[in-house]
């Protein structure tokens, strides 16, 4: 049975890690590989170069939350992992909206940057997380 809140706990742990695990990459690359960082023109070589990276950070991570979520339940089902992935996907699907496009930051993109720009590399993130509690359930 859906635990709403140990979900939502899951979820914001992993998606805080991952943010970081990001921002860390890219300061690795500008300051350690000396790669170019953000500039008025666009978010940098630093940045760029980790965006590959970023499904696969969003896969593990959420996998292994989604594991810790789904070891939580009385009788994990593979459904229950199916409407958290759902869940999940959706939460964030919503949030980065605000977080990264409409609320101005420096990180901050246009739609067009976020939505377009960003692919494949948004789709197998959020992919990446919709899957994160299903591939957590198998190791169940």
């Amino acid at each position: 049975m859906q635990n709403f809140g140990m979900s939502m706990l899951w979820f914001w742990i992993s998606y805080a890690i991952v943010t970081v695990i990001g921002i860390l990459h890219t300061i690795f690359n500008i300051y350690v590989l000396h790669m170019k960082p953000m500039d008025s023109e666009s978010m940098g070589e630093g940045y760029e170069k980790t965006k590959p990276w970023h499904p696969l950070y969003n896969i593990i991570l959420f996998s292994v939350f989604g594991y810790f979520y789904m070891h939580g339940l009385a009788q994990p089902t593979f459904t229950e992992a199916l409407i958290t992935g759902a869940i999940w996907s959706g939460v964030c699907i919503v949030f980065d909206v605000f977080g990264w496009v409409l609320i101005k930051h420096p990180w901050s993109l246009s739609f067009k940057g976020f939505y377009i720009d960003y692919q494949p590399w948004i789709t197998l993130i959020y992919l990446a997380i919709f899957l994160g509690p299903m591939v957590g359930f198998l190791f169940c």
